[in-house]
């Protein structure tokens, strides 16, 4: 198994349109005073930095790897491709074992990707959409196939949904997925509800992962409490077990050993943000402006692919040449194109294509 993980990111939601002021100077959820260390668990990130979480402490607190420009060459020449700008731009920022999966595809030996989604609002937000489009673009570039984990289980054990609202997320939240553009013949993506009861061999693999990790483990590493219900506790088990090709025999046959991709994210904290621009036009223009904690610029970051264009914003809106309304105003323009674009294709995804991707079957993959 490996991973690539990606930094974080705020919320706006692919169901609606984006206008006006996207940007606010109120910081709280971002930044919780007093604190000395980031807080981060799969499921709450607070910086103690206006500037965000220090992802070079997180490396060496997880004992990952950082994603350097070699590591950007090899994957470039492995592929024959160029990097995704998500990469360049170091919004993957980390990995496990990465070059052991360049290693095995060089010598033709096949690996698999695997992500997923905790299904908790009818629509994805721009956020939530970063890793697909990641996975993706691995996907194309190495020709393998994908499974996507709908966690409505996980969301009916933290939120206040009932089984049936979360199996209804799941199924919305799925279409979102789709419209991203991922080929079925090799993407399988599954609701645990629905799944999990019927193949015995994700189920095992479940136990097995269950058998082999102690409460002390787990309260350790995602911060569990004696008051969490006994499903939380076990449920780590469960989104590790699409890690193991075993897990689905429908799409490997009986070959145990296929590696597996993780691209994965640290959960969104962008609430609320700041703006980088001068409190007066005057001081922006002296002092420019600091694009590190400017919401509107790192949102370009993710979601502009000219990177001329990226550079050149940045030493204008860092002078203070460019002003932070023109900055955010080409900020709007390019996600109302994602946006709409997104929607145009999601309208396209049926019951019926969703239950093609959602059932299973054999993908079509290179062994």
């Amino acid at each position: 198994m490996a991973t690539v993980i990606q930094k974080t990111f705020g919320d706006i939601s692919l169901d609606t349109d984006v206008k006006g002021d996207i940007s606010s100077s109120d910081n709280s959820g971002l930044v919780m005073d007093g604190i000395d260390e980031d807080i981060i668990d799969p499921w709450t990130v607070v910086s103690k930095s206006a500037t965000g979480v220090d992802y070079d402490k997180l490396i060496a607190r997880f004992g990952s790897s950082k994603i350097d420009q070699n590591l950007i060459d090899r994957i470039e020449k492995v592929t024959g491709k160029p990097a995704h700008h998500l990469l360049k731009r170091g919004i993957f920022f980390s990995h496990r074992d990465m070059h052991e999966i360049l290693n095995s595809y060089e010598k033709k030996k096949p690996f698999f990707l695997y992500t997923g989604r905790g299904p908790s609002s009818e629509a994805l937000h721009l956020g939530h959409l970063i890793p697909f489009v990641f996975s993706k673009w691995l996907q194309e570039v190495f020709d393998v196939p994908l499974v996507i984990q709908l966690t409505d289980d996980e969301k009916f054990l933290w939120k206040n949904l009932t089984v049936e609202e979360a199996r209804h997320l799941a199924l919305e939240n799925a279409k979102d997925i789709i419209a991203c553009g991922f080929d079925v013949e090799k993407t399988f993506i599954f609701s645990d509800f629905e799944f999990i009861g019927m193949c015995p061999a994700f189920y095992q693999n479940m136990i097995r992962v269950q058998r082999g990790v102690t409460f002390n483990q787990v309260k350790g590493i995602f911060g569990f409490g004696e008051s969490d219900c006994i499903g939380k506790i076990s449920f780590p088990a469960t989104q590790a077990a699409p890690s193991f090709s075993s897990s689905f025999p429908f799409i490997f046959g009986d070959k145990k050993d296929i590696p597996c991709l993780i691209p994965c994210a640290i959960d969104q904290i962008n609430k609320y943000a700041f703006s980088g621009g001068g409190a007066t036009v005057e001081e922006h223009k002296e002092k420019g402006g600091n694009c590190d904690v400017d919401i509107s610029y790192q949102y370009l970051r993710f979601f502009m692919e000219d990177s001329d264009r990226l550079d050149e914003i940045r030493k204008d809106y860092s002078s203070g040449e460019l002003l932070t309304g023109y900055l955010k105003k080409e900020l709007i323009t390019i996600l109302q194109g994602i946006i709409a674009e997104h929607q145009e294709r999601r309208k396209t995804v049926t019951d019926e294509v969703v239950k093609q991707f959602m059932t299973p079957r054999k993908l079509k993959l290179n062994l």
